[in-house]
Parts: C-alpha cells; sequence; structure tokens
C-alpha cells in the first residue's frame, strides 16, 4: 500500500497496535445481545439493559478522560484505561454465573474502555497536527480491518465459546496497553514532556464553565451524535435478535460487521469522491452521514429481510465512514488545548444514544418484534440530521475561537 509510505515509521506502529487492538474488541461487542438472549436465556430487554449499563459507564469514561488529560497526563491515563479494561474482560467469564455481578463487570468495562479515547484522539491531534484530519481517517480505517477480521470469526468463536472471545478481548486490550506503555515512554525520552505532560488545571487555567459556555462548537453536533448512535442501536437490539428468531446461526449477524469492516477500507475512494463533490467540510460530512443513516434504516423498515440488512449495512456504513473522523478532525481544528475536553464531551452525549438505544429497542422488540424498532431508528434518524444541519449553520465560516480559550 503505497498511501503508507508517506508516514513515519511510528505511525505504522500505531496503525497496526490500532488494528490488533480492535480485532480483538470486535471478537466480543457485537455478541453481547446473543450472549445475554441465547446463553444466559433473558429477555431482548435484559440485553438492552446490560448494554445501557456499559454505555452508561462509557459515558462517564468519555467525560472523565477528557476532563483529566491535562490533570493525569495521556500515559497514566492511555495506560491505565486500557489496563483496567483489559482486567475487567478477563473477569467476565466468572462473572457471567451471577447476573448482578455480570452487570457490574460491564459497567466496569464500558467506564475503563471509554477513559482511554479521547486522551487518545486528543494525543493524535497534538503530536501530528498538521495532518492531523487525514490520520483520524487512516487510523479509523485501520481500526475497521481489524473489525473485519476479528468480526469474520466472532461468530465461529461464539458457536465454540463465549467466554473465548471475552479472554481474547482482554488480551489484546492488555497487548494495546503495553505499547502504548513503551511509545509513550519513547515519545517522552525523545522529545521531552510537551506531549505525555500533566497540568495541575483543568485546560491551561480554564475552568469547565467558560468552556461550557462555547455551545456553538458542540451542543448541536452532540446533539446530532446522541440521535446518531441511538438509532443505531437497532443491530444488536433489533436485527440481532430477528436474525435469532428466524432461526439464522450466529454467523449471519457477524457476517454484516465483517462487511462493516471490509466496507470501510475498499470504500475509501467512493467516500473521497463524496468529500470532494458534496461535503467538503467536517460539518457537511457530518450531515451527509446521517442522511445515510436515515436511509439504512428506511431498508430495514421497508423490507425487513436478510438482504435489506446487508443493504442497510452497506449505507449505513457510508454514514459511519463520514462522521468517525470527522468529529475528532473538527474538534481538534476549532478548538485548541481543550480539544480533549470537547472529545470527551461530545462523546458522552454519543454514548448517552446507546444507554438509551438498547433499552427503548429491547421493549419494543419483546413488544411486536422488527418494525417498530425500525420506526423508531427512522424517526430518530431525522431529528440527527436535524441537529447536524443546526451545527453546520452555526459553524459556516472559520470563525476564531473565543479569546479565553487555549490554543494549540
Amino acid at each position: 500500500m503505497r498511501w503508507l509510505q508517506s508516514y513515519p515509521r511510528e505511525v505504522k506502529v500505531f496503525l497496526v497496535a490500532s488494528l490488533i487492538s480492535s480485532a480483538g474488541g470486535s471478537l466480543m461487542w457485537p455478541l453481547v445481545t446473543m450472549f445475554v438472549f441465547k446463553v444466559l436465556g433473558r429477555t431482548v430487554t435484559d440485553a438492552g439493559l446490560v448494554i445501557l449499563v456499559m454505555s452508561v459507564g462509557g459515558i462517564a469514561g468519555q467525560l472523565l478522560g477528557g476532563a483529566l488529560y491535562h490533570r493525569l497526563g495521556v500515559k497514566r491515563l492511555i495506560v491505565g484505561g486500557l489496563a483496567l479494561n483489559a482486567l475487567f474482560l478477563l473477569l467476565l467469564p466468572y462473572g457471567s454465573g451471577n447476573w448482578h455481578l455480570f452487570m457490574l463487570l460491564m459497567l466496569l468495562v464500558g467506564f475503563f474502555n471509554a477513559t482511554s479515547m479521547p486522551a487518545i484522539q486528543a494525543f493524535i491531534g497534538f503530536r501530528f497536527a498538521e495532518r492531523r484530519g487525514e490520520l483520524f481517517n487512516v487510523i479509523y480505517v485501520a481500526n475497521n480491518i481489524g473489525v473485519a477480521l476479528g468480526t469474520a470469526i466472532s461468530g465461529f468463536l461464539a458457536q465454540i465459546s463465549y467466554d473465548l472471545s471475552f479472554i481474547l478481548n482482554g488480551l489484546t486490550s492488555a497487548a494495546f496497553a503495553l505499547f502504548f506503555w513503551f511509545y509513550l515512554n519513547r515519545v517522552q525520552k525523545s522529545q521531552g514532556e510537551l506531549h505525555v505532560q500533566k497540568r495541575k488545571k483543568s485546560v491551561e487555567g480554564q475552568s469547565v464553565w467558560p468552556l461550557l459556555r462555547w455551545y456553538p462548537v458542540y451542543l448541536f453536533m452532540g446533539v446530532g451524535s446522541f440521535f446518531l448512535w441511538l438509532g443505531n442501536c437497532i443491530w444488536n437490539n433489533g436485527v440481532s435478535p430477528y436474525t435469532i428468531s428466524q432461526g439464522m446461526p450466529e454467523w449471519n449477524y457477524s457476517i454484516l460487521w465483517t462487511l462493516n469492516g471490509l466496507l470501510i477500507f475498499v470504500g475509501q475512494p467512493f467516500i473521497l469522491w463524496i468529500k470532494r463533490t458534496f461535503a467538503g467540510s467536517p460539518q457537511a460530512q457530518m450531515t451527509a452521514s446521517a442522511l445515510f443513516y436515515m436511509l439504512g434504516y428506511a431498508t430495514i423498515l421497508g423490507f425487513h429481510t436478510y438482504s435489506s440488512m446487508v443493504a442497510a449495512m452497506v449505507l449505513t456504513t457510508f454514514g459511519e465512514m463520514l462522521i468517525s473522523p470527522a468529529i475528532p478532525s473538527f474538534i481538534s481544528d476549532r478548538t485548541g488545548k481543550a480539544a480533549p475536553f470537547y472529545l470527551g464531551l461530545v462523546g458522552g452525549m454519543g454514548a448517552a444514544g446507546r444507554v438509551v438505544g438498547p433499552y427503548a429497542m429491547g421493549m419494543l422488540f419483546d413488544w411486536n418484534g422488527l418494525i417498530p424498532v425500525a420506526w423508531l431508528a427512522v424517526g430518530i434518524a431525522v431529528l440527527s440530521v436535524a441537529a447536524f444541519l443546526v451545527h453546520a449553520a452555526m459553524n459556516r465560516d472559520d470563525r476564531p475561537q473565543p479569546s479565553g480559550l487555549p490554543s494549540t
């Protein structure tokens, strides 16, 4: 792949480590609902409750991770979060026999997995400032090659042992923590405290409230993310139990996520064409993303067959490819050294959608199957389009940031 030759060696190593970590993570997450529904013998509502609890932990982790970036330092935040995430993943097989212990472990997994996310994104934005928009997309692609590899075998692993998926996920998280330990130590030695330092005040002397008052930069983007990820719960809490109720094997569902990962890699020329032709700015990319999600959910609603789910996965994957690099790129470009705070804040708002979605869709599915779940997803996607349009209108030009906000 010639395009990789333009990046320094440390970026290439980082991409490989991210790919391995995402492959391990993808072994488990598409199968959580199946595990609760099929192995533990509980309802889809209970499966939604597990994901709700995990997402509550994710919200707290995102918010705390972004707020503590300059207090704890990137090394403690990333390595500590990944290591503790690995620990609780490895404990999951021992807690699955006790429902309340299993819920507690899932809460802790969600929390510690999320604490490292804004820190990793902010570190990339600070260290590779000149190419960060491009690099966010490249890392996103590498992560999803890992997703394709992981999901390709996740359904088959589930037929052998769900516990094996938990253990392999924990081991890859531990390996990623070890990688960051050595990597950040080397950066610290070669470049001093520039990229891994701690700061005693939240963001260069800024308190949280002045940052929150600058609402145009985050509020409607966060609201759009909330609706987007709420609607996306249709896969775990609508499509997943639907395939089981229709007598399909687990690998039919994991194939959808394998398609997602592969398409993120091979569909890059199409996404680049959309960016050049229709959506040149991150704001436009967010709006286009929500439109793709809406079309995907409408496809499921209109046909609710396995082939329609494949088509919907293609459409929603295009939406994912547009929004995932756009949000960290926009925040890094607009918010300077306050980027970790806003990355955590918007990430937490998006994670809140994953809190509401699974439980609501689980109850709808238990009530009347896939159709009401699909109706909810389509309606929520319309609200997401509206929120991103407002965000784009409020950030139409490259307005300078407020004078009280720290710059890069």
